[in-house]
């Protein structure tokens, strides 16, 4: 079949504009695309090259915002970018050469979009998956080694796919989570956490005085080398949390790196049961039953 609109040289003017504005666009796109990713790993290392408070320190290390993790996610979204805009540039390029040479474009787009219905139909979910794992990596809202609670299942992350998610719980079970199916995720890895330790005293001890030898110990805690990395800022003796019976109970934050406030926590419970022996402190007398 014959072109239908070939006339010379307006046709080959029209398809070499085509052409050289598409490479031209594309290329101002990817060059701007490269400079965001290189002016945010930029920023990201300026920001975490022993700047800031302690805190700030171990939230950028234990989040992996000045890491590889981070780099290689910035990178993976300028790839997508530049691959989604090849792929844009590409297509209008093609449809617009089509029509300059007089190919009817009507059924080619009718067709396209019946097989587009028709695959939105058979393979929904499987869209579904790819475009939530895209979103979740491209987020970060989690990564490898990472502890999330998907509200099925909690575990570590072993593998992160655009379909599926590996996850291992606490008993060693392997799981595989579909991107489409996860509705909430709580990251136990982001952030900072808390380690909540209560002291249980005898209930007429001295309250200002055991609370002083805890403040005693608490900056002893902040004070170890092992913990220079872990503790964000000094345990807070917050004072008497209750009196029940033959207790009076003392309460400690402490604000850590995500995932770390349980070492944190069996620390400070035997170095301040350790100081209140030390000091005379007694603690709560186990009230037997009542004689007959």
């Amino acid at each position: 079949m014959p072109l239908l609109t070939w006339t010379w040289p307006e046709t080959p003017i029209v398809v070499g504009l085509v052409v050289v504005l598409g490479i031209a666009v594309r290329w101002i796109i990817v060059r701007a695309v490269k400079a965001g990713v290189d002016a945010s790993l930029k920023r990201a290392r300026d920001r975490n090259a022993g700047h800031g408070s302690r805190a700030d320190r171990i939230l950028a290390a234990a989040t992996g915002v000045n890491g590889a993790r981070h780099e290689a996610r910035t990178r993976t979204i300028g790839s997508i970018l530049r691959s989604m805009t090849t792929a844009v540039i590409a297509t209008i390029a093609v449809l617009t050469i089509l029509d300059a040479l007089g190919v009817p474009l009507g059924p080619i787009v009718a067709s396209a979009g019946i097989g587009g219905v028709a695959l939105g139909f058979g393979a929904q979910s499987l869209v579904k998956d790819f475009l939530s794992g895209m979103f979740m990596i491209m987020e970060d809202q989690f990564g490898v080694g990472d502890l999330i609670d998907t509200g099925d299942v909690t575990g570590t992350v072993e593998d992160v796919g655009l379909r599926t998610t590996r996850l291992r719980d606490a008993s060693g079970q392997v799981w595989y989570v579909r991107n489409g199916e996860i509705a909430r995720i709580g990251n136990r890895s982001q952030g900072w956490s808390t380690a909540t330790v209560d002291i249980p005293v005898a209930y007429d001890e001295d309250a200002p005085r055991v609370v002083g030898i805890l403040n005693k110990t608490m900056d002893a805690v902040y004070a170890d080398p092992k913990w220079e990395t872990v503790l964000l800022q000094r345990p807070e003796v917050a004072g008497v949390e209750k009196v029940v019976g033959a207790a009076m109970t003392i309460r400690i934050f402490a604000k850590c790196a995500p995932n770390q406030n349980w070492g944190v926590q069996r620390d400070i419970l035997e170095r301040s049961q350790e100081a209140l022996r030390a000091a005379g402190v007694r603690g709560p007398s186990i009230i037997g039953p009542a004689p007959e």
